[in-house]
């Protein structure tokens, strides 16, 4: 079963996002604080991690931006329902998804079934003996094996990038919009306030890219309507 990283210093909702964890036959990892995590991390193959922001010791923003560093499973962070820029910053970062306290038990491990599906996709996609090569400008994405290079360079992208990538590659020279972005990659019913969700991941992907918003080689804002990559 699917190993998870819980790190939340509040401790009865630490306790109790592992319990429903567990009821589902999940393995789960929990500290509550940031040291442990990162010393856990480095020594169990992790399928997902659920991040606190607020730590005693080492933030969450932290160690999500050192999960980046060497790690591509999915990442939840834990935010407070003023904390949007936090939730920003955290998906900036490579946070995969957010979600706000007080929040139900439910919920949340319906985004990590999400976050799991999503991830176990790819793994099924790079089984296949065929690869399906998408190439953009010296951008190539190897979508059997879940990789991408830039320029012959390799470029690490978290599964939730590679998917906002893929389609808008597969869909070149036609303007994809934030719902159906959104909608497609996280498979949740849109609302207005997920089009930040979808403009910071775009943001990463840019930067990533080295790319620039106003004169760009890959993804092109169509104000009002959504992305796209020309042909």
């Amino acid at each position: 079963m699917p190993n998870i990283l819980i790190v939340d210093d509040e401790r009865p909702i630490a306790d109790l996002v592992e319990l429903y964890l567990k009821n589902e036959n999940f393995t789960v990892y929990k500290f509550y604080n940031g040291t442990d995590a990162r010393a856990c991390m480095l020594s169990v193959p992790l399928d997902l991690a659920i991040l606190d922001i607020m730590l005693p010791d080492v933030d969450g923003l932290t160690l999500c931006r050192e999960i980046r560093q060497k790690f591509t499973f999915p990442i939840i962070m834990l935010t407070a329902r003023d904390g949007e820029l936090d939730q920003i910053t955290g998906l900036t970062l490579g946070a995969d998804d957010y979600i706000t306290k007080p929040f139900r038990p439910l919920e949340l491990v319906a985004r990590v079934k999400a976050q799991l599906r999503r991830a176990n996709h790819y793994n099924i996609q790079a089984s296949k003996a065929e690869p399906e090569l998408l190439c953009v400008r010296g951008l190539t994405m190897n979508v059997a094996s879940h990789s991408c290079t830039l320029d012959e360079r390799p470029l690490s992208l978290t599964p939730t990038e590679f998917e906002i990538l893929r389609i808008l590659c597969e869909n070149l020279g036609r303007v994809v919009s934030s719902e159906s972005l959104f909608m497609q990659v996280w498979k949740e019913k849109y609302y207005e306030n997920c089009a930040n969700t979808v403009m910071v991941h775009i943001r990463h992907l840019r930067a990533k890219l080295k790319d620039h918003a106003e004169h760009p080689k890959y993804i092109k804002t169509v104000w009002g309507v959504g992305y796209k990559i020309d042909e």
